[in-house]
């Protein structure tokens, strides 16, 4: 099988690596790609929001499967074109897509289909913003209704914060806060059958404690040694297989990776957000554990076979993955400073402890950092205390000037203080 994978990322290098490991890949190629995956991908230039410009590079490519990566793609379309190609396609439509894509549009999609979530408004004046922070009061979540690559939720005590946010977004969702632990749970599907992932927990705060700004991810685990053993069946149940089925009601059938960010709240389980692709930094530990392999899974999802696809086989082990920022993210993140320390990485760690690269280039000997979340550095173990171990004594070996990391990802679930 011929692989295509659109995106570079860290998300991305994860599902590279994995596939790079699936005996069924004869060849993968990855657009636009970053230096880490270079690795284990051949690279392509593309411009990864033109569905006709991935199309046709999956034609030159001849590939069987084409995986779109990052959210702004799918929302923008190119799963549709690559489709229309003629070609398998593993992401979900356009219009399937909207469930990330507006925020709006997903509580709707809930609400027909009977999804618990939190009650919410959406405003579009400085009058009904108003109205529903007033409704809800303290702590206030307000949610920019499109994509804002993980920073368009604020969620602050503070009123004139939450007005702010809320003016500048233009249309808003508000809603009431949820409390309880957060858990990320991953379903494939081809618009009909879905398949769960193991569950994931994420770290959105830049600095330990959950203190600072909201970013895209800083780290995740998983398992979750914590959460009730029937979640996952209970999730199908109340929240992954309706959407589905009422989304393929609508005409406009959801096949590719649906992400359920869940709130386990005093009142039951609540969905905070829908996302229509692969969660960063969850995907780089829920695929570390995955031990069936990746290709067939996915083609069967977009070629709508995945009832033939029998149950997914799963390590016992624990994964952990701590991200390493680039200097000032998330405000203003510097980039292009070199990057140290991988190497030793890769010979002192592996197998159990490996970079991902997120927002990084070559240039000419030199991995530089190109973004504001620049690695994610992954480790597995017998437990999450093993797993962290491994993970963080990898970070240590890594140099990159003015760069941070929190350095309590898993540690309350592996029962450290």
């Amino acid at each position: 099988m011929k692989v295509l994978v659109i995106g570079g990322g860290a998300r991305e290098h994860a599902l590279c690596r994995a596939l790079s490991l699936d005996p069924d890949v004869s060849a993968l190629h990855c657009a636009p790609g970053n230096a880490g995956i270079a690795d284990a991908a051949e690279l392509h230039p593309v411009d990864a929001l033109d569905g006709d410009a991935v199309a046709a590079l999956a034609g030159r490519l001849e590939a069987d499967l084409v995986v779109v990566g990052p959210e702004a793609p799918l929302v923008a379309g190119v799963a549709d074109a690559v489709r229309a190609a003629g070609i398998p396609c593993f992401g979900p439509s356009r219009e399937a897509a909207r469930l990330e894509g507006s925020k709006a549009f997903a509580k709707e999609v809930m609400a027909a289909a009977n999804v618990p979530t939190a009650r919410s408004y959406v405003c579009t004046t400085p009058e009904e913003v108003d109205e529903a922070l007033d409704a809800f009061g303290a702590p206030y979540v307000v949610k920019d209704d499109g994509l804002a690559a993980g920073k368009g939720v604020v969620v602050t005590a503070d009123l004139e914060q939450a007005r702010e946010h809320a003016l500048a977004c233009g249309r808003v969702v508000i809603e009431e806060y949820l409390d309880g632990p957060e858990v990320s749970l991953f379903a494939i599907t081809d618009g009909e059958t879905v398949l769960p992932l193991q569950p994931a927990q994420d770290f959105k705060r830049a600095l330990d404690g959950d203190e600072g700004p909201n970013t895209g991810g800083m780290g995740a685990y998983s398992p979750l040694p914590w959460a009730d053993p029937k979640l996952v069946d209970e999730v199908m149940d109340t929240v992954l297989q309706p959407t589905v089925d009422e989304l393929r009601r609508r005409g406009t059938p959801f096949a590719g990776l649906l992400y359920a960010g869940l709130a386990i709240t005093s009142r039951g389980v609540r969905v905070i957000e829908f996302n229509a692709r692969f969660g960063d930094p969850e995907t780089q530990v829920v695929l570390a554990r995955l031990k069936t392999p990746l290709a067939s899974v996915l083609l069967n999802a977009a070629k709508g076979t995945l009832a033939d696809e029998p149950p997914l086989n799963w390590r016992g082990d624990s994964a952990v993955t701590v991200v390493i920022a680039s200097r000032d993210y998330p405000a203003t993140p510097r980039t292009g400073d070199p990057i140290g320390g991988l190497d030793e990485v890769a010979a002192q760690d592996a197998p159990h402890a490996y970079v991902l690269h997120a927002g990084t280039r070559r240039e000419g000997d030199a991995i530089v950092s190109a973004g504001g979340r620049v690695l994610s550095v992954t480790a597995t173990g017998e437990d999450l205390t093993q797993a962290r171990d491994r993970a963080y004594a990898a970070v240590g070996r890594i140099r990159l000037d003015g760069s941070h990391h929190r350095t309590d990802i898993a540690a309350k679930a592996a029962g450290h203080p």
